[in-house]
C-alpha cells in the first residue's frame, strides 16, 4: 500500500468524505427520552423540508444532506453528538438541539470549532451574552420574553402576589432566574418559589406551600411532561388562581395529558398554535398555514407543535444563508447574523447585537378551550 493510499485510508476511517455537489449539516433532538415531545416533531419537520429541497434541486444545485443525532434529553450525548457531527460528519453548521440544558453542553464545542449553531430551546442565556456566543443563534423565542408577556397580563388583571413552580432542568432552571430578576420592574412579589424534578409524578406538597402562601396566580415553567401534572394537583386541591405556564406548554399533547383541568390555562406562545385566528394579512399567516398543512399531511397521525415550528425556522434560516454565502461556517456565520427572515416563531431581525432576532411581539397569549388552542380572549 502507497503512502497515499494509506493517508486515504486514515482520512475514511475518521471522517466522513464529502461529495462535491453535497452540503452536510448537523442536527441534534431529543427524540427518545423525556423531552421526546420536542425532538421527534423537530426530526420529521427537518427531514421533511430536506425532502423539499432536494426535490427542488438542492441548494445552489447541491444536494442537502442531514445527519441526525438523537440526545435524548442527556447533555454528555449531546456533547458526543456535537463532536462526532463536527469531526466526523465534517458539518457545516448545527440545527439544534431541543433543550436548553443540552444546547448550553454543546455552545463550548460548537464555540471552539467555529461552526454556527442554530438552537431550538427557549433560554436566553444560549444566545447571551452575545460576545461570548459569536458562532450561537437560536430560533424560539426568549424566555425572558416569555417572562414579560406573562407578567404584562397579571399586571393588566391587577394581580401582583404570584407563586412559581419551576422544574429542575435547564429550560426550568433559567426560566426560574428570569421570573425572579424581572419581577422587581413589574413590582410582582414572588410569595412562594417552588421546584420540582422533570421526573415527578405528583406537586401536591409544592401546592399546598403555594396556597398557604396566599398566591393569586401561579407560573409553571417547564417543557416535560410533568407540567401537566400541575393543574390536575390544582384541581385536586380546589386552588382556584388563574395558572400560567410557559411557552414551553406549546404542543397540544401537554393539553390532552392534563384533561379538563388544562382548561383556562393561559400561555404566551408562536401563532403557529393558534393559526386559524391569526389575521389573514398577518406577515406570518402564510408561512404558518404551509407548514402546518404540509406536516400535517405527511404526519397524519401527529398535530402540528411549537417545537417543530422551531426546527422549521433553524433550518430555513440556514438554508436562506447558505444560497447567499454557501456552505462555509465563517461566511455562513455572518450571513446568519444578517439574515430577516419570516418565520414560525415571527419575524426574525438578526444583528452582531441579537442573536435571537425576535422580542416579546412574537408571542401571542394563548388559552386552553374545549381541549384547543386559542388566542386568549377570541
Amino acid at each position: 500500500m502507497t503512502l497515499t493510499m494509506a493517508a486515504a485510508c486514515l482520512i475514511i476511517g475518521s471522517s466522513t468524505v464529502l461529495a462535491a455537489g453535497e452540503i452536510h449539516v448537523g442536527c441534534i433532538f431529543s427524540i427518545t427520552g423525556k423531552a421526546s415531545w420536542l425532538g421527534e416533531p423537530e426530526r420529521n419537520t427537518v427531514e421533511m423540508i430536506a425532502k423539499q429541497i432536494n426535490a427542488a434541486g438542492g441548494i445552489n444545485g447541491k444536494k442537502l444532506v442531514l445527519h441526525i443525532e438523537d440526545d435524548q434529553g442527556d447533555n454528555t450525548q449531546a456533547v458526543n453528538a456535537a463532536k462526532k457531527l463536527i469531526k466526523r460528519d465534517n458539518v457545516c453548521a448545527i440545527v439544534g438541539p431541543s433543550t436548553s440544558g443540552t444546547s448550553m453542553a454543546i455552545v463550548p464545542v460548537v464555540q471552539a470549532a467555529k461552526i454556527p449553531m442554530i438552537s431550538c430551546a427557549g433560554a436566553a442565556v444560549i444566545v447571551e451574552p452575545v460576545a461570548e456566543r459569536k458562532w450561537v443563534f437560536k430560533s424560539p423565542q426568549k424566555d425572558s420574553d416569555c417572562v414579560k408577556r406573562i407578567y404584562d397580563h397579571l399586571k393588566s388583571k391587577n394581580i401582583s402576589k404570584i407563586g412559581i413552580i419551576t422544574s429542575t432542568s435547564g429550560f426550568g432552571a433559567a426560566g426560574r432566574d428570569q421570573l425572579k430578576k424581572i419581577a422587581a420592574e413589574y413590582k410582582i412579589q414572588i410569595v412562594a418559589d417552588e421546584t420540582y424534578d422533570p421526573a415527578a409524578t405528583d406537586m401536591t406538597a409544592q401546592l399546598l406551600k403555594i396556597k398557604s402562601a396566599g398566591a393569586k396566580a401561579l407560573v409553571n415553567w417547564s417543557i416535560e411532561p410533568a407540567q401537566s401534572i400541575v393543574p390536575q394537583n390544582m384541581k385536586q386541591l380546589k386552588l382556584a388562581i388563574p395558572l400560567y405556564q410557559s411557552h414551553g406548554f406549546g404542543n397540544l399533547k401537554y393539553a390532552a395529558a392534563a384533561g379538563a383541568a388544562a382548561e383556562g390555562i393561559i400561555f404566551p406562545a408562536g401563532r403557529l398554535l393558534a393559526v386559524d385566528t391569526v389575521a389573514a394579512n398577518h406577515p406570518q399567516k402564510k408561512v404558518l398555514t404551509t407548514y402546518r398543512d404540509t406536516y400535517e399531511k405527511a404526519y397524519p397521525k401527529d398535530k402540528v407543535s411549537t417545537f417543530g415550528g422551531h426546527a422549521y425556522d433553524a433550518l430555513w434560516i440556514l438554508v436562506s444563508a447558505m444560497k447567499k454565502a454557501g456552505s462555509d461556517p465563517a461566511k455562513l456565520r455572518d450571513e446568519i447574523e444578517r439574515t430577516q427572515f419570516v418565520g414560525t416563531a415571527g419575524i426574525f431581525k438578526f444583528s452582531a447585537k441579537d442573536h435571537c432576532g425576535l422580542d416579546k411581539s412574537a408571542f401571542e397569549l394563548l388559552t386552553v378551550k374545549n381541549g384547543k388552542f386559542v388566542v386568549l380572549g377570541k
